[in-house]
C-alpha cells in the first residue's frame, strides 16, 4: 500500500513538477531553400536567368547565388548583350531586385586583365569562384545547380 501511495505521489505531485523543469520544445524554425547557380560558360546565360526567374516564381523565398567564374562572366561585365542584342543587366537588374546575389570571381577578373569597374553593380567580387561555391555548399547548405 505504501508503494501505491508513493507512486501517487509522485504521479500527481512530483512528476508535474519535474516535467515543468525542462524546457518545451522550441518550434523548428522553417527550413530555407538555398541553391547556388554555377555559370561556366556565357554562352547560355540567358536561358541560365531564365531558370532562375522560373525558380523565384515556383519558390519565391527561395535564397538564390549566382557564382560566374572563366567564361561565365561575361554576361556580368558592362554592356554585355546576348546574341539578339539583349542586355543581361536589365535582367540581372530585375533579379537583384528579388534578393538574387550575383559574385563574380576575381582570379577570372586579374587573368583576363579586367578592372573590378567592368563589373555591373549588382555583383560583388569573391576572391575564387570555386571556393565561393564550395564553401556555399559545403559550409551553408546549398543545393548545386549548373544551367
Amino acid at each position: 500500500m505504501k508503494l501505491f501511495r508513493m507512486f501517487r505521489l509522485f504521479r500527481f505531485l512530483l512528476l508535474p513538477l519535474l516535467l515543468s523543469c525542462v524546457p518545451a520544445a522550441q518550434a523548428e524554425a522553417p527550413r530555407v531553400e538555398k541553391v547556388v547557380y554555377h555559370f561556366g560558360d556565357s554562352s547560355n546565360a540567358m536561358g541560365g536567368l531564365r531558370n532562375i526567374r522560373n525558380h523565384l516564381d515556383a519558390s519565391p523565398n527561395a535564397q538564390i547565388v549566382v557564382v560566374a567564374l572563366g567564361g561565365g562572366i561575361d554576361f556580368l561585365l558592362e554592356g554585355a548583350a546576348d546574341k539578339n542584342g539583349n542586355p543581361y543587366e536589365v535582367v540581372v537588374q530585375e533579379l537583384a531586385a528579388r534578393h538574387v546575389q550575383f559574385r563574380v570571381c576575381n582570379n577570372t577578373l586579374k587573368a583576363r586583365g579586367l578592372g573590378k569597374d567592368k563589373v555591373l553593380p549588382e555583383a560583388t567580387i569573391v576572391p575564387s569562384g570555386v571556393a565561393e561555391i564550395s564553401r556555399l555548399q559545403a559550409l551553408e547548405g546549398y543545393a548545386y545547380i549548373k544551367p
